[in-house]
């Protein structure tokens, strides 16, 4: 037997007898008891009940380590509708995978965030402002110990049901469509109808409530729905600057100093004093709060960010284009109502109104699949490059 081969060998019994002095001096609770049996002693005589246990601990877990004010995965409202427990997963984590698979969730790498066509491989889709969402949700709450599997599932979903061309594709559907059009509505709808065929992804109340509300004029009624509110404006602010810095139409100087001296002069800077005082000032606290200082001066360059970037010409000049080609296929949706996909018919014929399930076709699309299929309509073939 080789030195290599004892090695291996003595690994195992090394880990199993320092296990061993560790559950001498803590008798682990039946839950460990049983998951340690299985994992460490490879013994498969009950899979079922063992996967079980270690989604119960999980959640035991949350209960003794989360902070009070945090959401508890086995306080769940529920769903819309029942279904068995995961085995290992605890209901929020379960969310945050649905909604990572989903198509919807795939589709926001096409689809604009700020820019339209912009020249250059590094600026922002609505995929990678997700990402940032998430990222910056799940920093704050686990110092807050608050629930990440719930925080980053709201942040994956909060905006599944933005249109092509960003804000411009969603102002063009609230203004043809009588029935309005508003995203975070829309990303809801999309969990709860429009994935897996009309099925929905069925998630938790928590989820869904944070997706709903997670704009300014919104209010969550968890915690993480509100770290997520709060870190969509952080995410947007941050990376929508250092774009429009990517793009020359700001320079870091361009911020008022009055601004600059509360929160720092730079896009990194910025972030990390809105990430920290958030914590600081919510911890151990039944709110998620700013002090009064930092809110002011994100207020102040929000502002400052849609008097020059969000309503610059210069970022915007395509904008107007975007939203023509939108109606134009919204109403030719309307008068060609039979051309739409089988899946979009049956919502209609479930109950759902024309001008409802036209805004769900039209305002799903990428921002590319819009283009090509106005093109395929409404330019002449000989026409196409």
């Amino acid at each position: 037997m080789t030195s290599h081969t004892r090695g291996r060998l003595r690994a195992p019994l090394f880990y199993f007898f320092r296990l061993f002095k560790k559950i001498k001096r803590n008798p682990p609770s039946d839950a460990e008891y049983y998951f340690c049996k299985d994992f460490y002693l490879g013994s498969f005589a009950n899979k079922t009940e063992t996967k079980m246990l270690i989604r119960k601990s999980l959640e035991k877990w949350e209960e003794q380590y989360l902070s009070p004010y945090a959401t508890k995965s086995s306080e769940s409202k529920g769903r819309i509708k029942y279904e068995e427990e995961c085995d290992i997963r605890p209901c929020f984590q379960r969310d945050r995978d649905r909604i990572l698979h989903c198509k919807s969730f795939r589709r926001l790498k096409d689809k604009t965030q700020v820019f339209l066509s912009p020249e250059g491989d590094h600026y922002r889709t609505r995929l990678t402002h997700t990402l940032e969402v998430s990222q910056t949700s799940r920093t704050i709450a686990k110092a807050l110990r608050l629930n990440e599997d719930l925080v980053e599932a709201i942040a994956l979903g909060h905006d599944l049901g933005h249109t092509p061309f960003g804000h411009a594709g969603e102002r063009a559907l609230d203004r043809v469509c009588p029935l309005g059009f508003e995203h975070a509505e829309q990303s809801v709808r999309t969990v709860d109808f429009l994935e897996k065929d009309g099925q929905g992804l069925n998630l938790t109340y928590e989820v869904r409530d944070g997706i709903l509300n997670h704009q300014t004029k919104g209010m969550p009624e968890t915690l993480e729905g509100k770290v997520v509110r709060f870190s969509d404006k952080i995410a947007y602010i941050h990376h929508d600057m250092d774009d429009a810095i990517r793009a020359g139409i700001l320079k870091e100087t361009d911020v008022p100093k009055e601004i600059s001296d509360v929160i720092g002069s730079t896009c990194g800077e910025r972030l990390d004093h809105f990430i920290h005082d958030i914590v600081m000032t919510s911890l151990d606290s039944d709110d998620i709060k700013m002090s009064e200082p930092v809110e002011k001066a994100m207020k102040d360059i929000r502002a400052f960010m849609f008097e020059n970037v969000y309503k610059n010409p210069k970022a915007k000049s395509e904008e107007g284009r975007a939203e023509a080609l939108i109606e134009t296929l919204y109403n030719y949706y309307m008068a060609n109502f039979d051309v739409l996909p089988l899946e979009y018919k049956k919502l209609y014929e479930s109950g759902d109104p024309m001008e409802r399930v036209v805004c769900d076709y039209v305002g799903a699309m990428t921002d590319r699949y819009a283009i090509s299929v106005y093109e395929e309509i409404f330019i002449p073939k000989t026409w196409h490059y």
